[in-house]
């Protein structure tokens, strides 16, 4: 007698239960499970040993309901039944995403190392006014490119820099808009906690099905999905921290909403907006070592090869190669937020 036979009895739906059985042949499990309960079936079955009511263990005493199985079996064939209808929406408003970051690595891969390591350099000179920052950037990329690993960093450094864009310009628009609702904040809190506690590698399970692996799409949404949480949370901080008094006086010089956003609140939550591009850098560098497992290209790759193949020395210098871009990135942006808070301290 298996353990909620009673139950279901009691229920009345011990007809129901029979309706399920199945007369075809079991399986050897089920006719070992059905061996040891007769050899049990002698011994009364104590309250520390009762299992919990689980949807396999009530399908002992009940044939009709359904085991955990059916539960994901129906969830993927619910996910696939409209996987078609998703991919015809999905696929001509991602295809963007495709072309940037294709465009994106052609142009970091096919322009010449001389050309792309002083424009890189310019570029941080100008955000950081740092010639210490330009001095470790300059040595990192040329030890990269010294150990002939430059190609794969240029081309974790496109994505990252087209990822980041677009959780910038994606991102900072949400937070906006929920600094300034209390009802759009509540509704969209509950989707970046599921975003920001998800396991990385389960963001790529559903686009896997919905996206071929060959398109750059599939790991730039994963990516932008999980690097996205910490610009939005900053900005709609970084303006619902912005002193009232401050606003109260822009009121009283007669500003419109707009003015008082763009003139005033983006300006004073600046510092909040730029921690939240850091962290949304960092987190993008993050998500392209996992995406590399669907065909991402850059430094993950390596990383995966030296996973794959037991080659310790590739694992370990590619490893070493993302720390040493981890550590410029951080640092470009911290320097950069370190001049906004001086200026506005001035």
């Amino acid at each position: 007698m298996a353990t909620y036979d009673s139950l279901f009895s009691t229920l009345g739906l011990k007809d129901w239960c029979s309706e399920g059985k199945s007369d075809g042949p079991m399986s050897m499990a089920d006719l070992l499970a059905k061996t040891q309960s007769k050899s049990n079936s002698t011994e009364p079955e104590s309250l520390w040993d009762l299992p919990f009511p689980s949807m396999d263990t009530l399908n002992e005493s009940c044939a009709a309901f359904p085991q955990s199985r059916e539960l994901t079996k129906g969830l993927e064939q619910g996910f696939l039944a409209i996987k078609d209808n998703l991919s015809l929406v999905l696929d001509p408003v991602t295809q963007p995403l495709s072309w940037f970051l294709d465009g994106a690595l052609y142009g970091m891969l096919n322009t010449p190392w001389w050309i792309v390591i002083p424009v890189m350099l310019a570029v941080v000179f100008l955000v950081t006014k740092s010639w210490k920052l330009v001095l470790l950037v300059a040595s990192s990329i040329c030890l990269l490119a010294f150990i002939d690993y430059y190609e794969y960093a240029m081309q974790t450094l496109a994505i990252i820099f087209v990822c980041a864009f677009l959780c910038v310009l994606l991102g900072v628009p949400i937070g906006i808009a929920m600094s300034r609702s209390n009802t759009f904040q509540r509704m969209t809190i509950p989707v970046l906690d599921m975003l920001q506690t998800l396991p990385p590698f389960v963001y790529l399970i559903p686009l896997i099905f919905l996206f071929s692996v060959t398109e750059s799409k599939l790991y730039g949404i994963a990516i932008i999905l999980y690097a996205i949480v910490p610009v939005v949370r900053l900005t709609n901080l970084g303006i619902r921290l912005v002193d009232k008094d401050v606003i109260e006086a822009a009121d009283a010089f007669g500003m419109t909403p707009r003015q008082k956003l763009f003139k005033v609140q983006i300006p004073l939550a600046l510092p909040n907006i730029m921690a939240g591009v850091n962290q949304t850098i960092m987190m993008s560098l993050a998500m392209v070592v996992i995406a590399s497992l669907v065909s991402a290209p850059g430094l993950g790759v390596l990383v995966l090869r030296g996973i794959r193949n037991l080659e310790l020395g590739v694992g370990l210098v590619a490893g070493l190669g993302i720390v040493i871009l981890a550590v410029i990135l951080d640092r470009v942006t911290k320097a950069s937020l370190a001049r906004i808070n001086a200026t506005h301290k001035q």
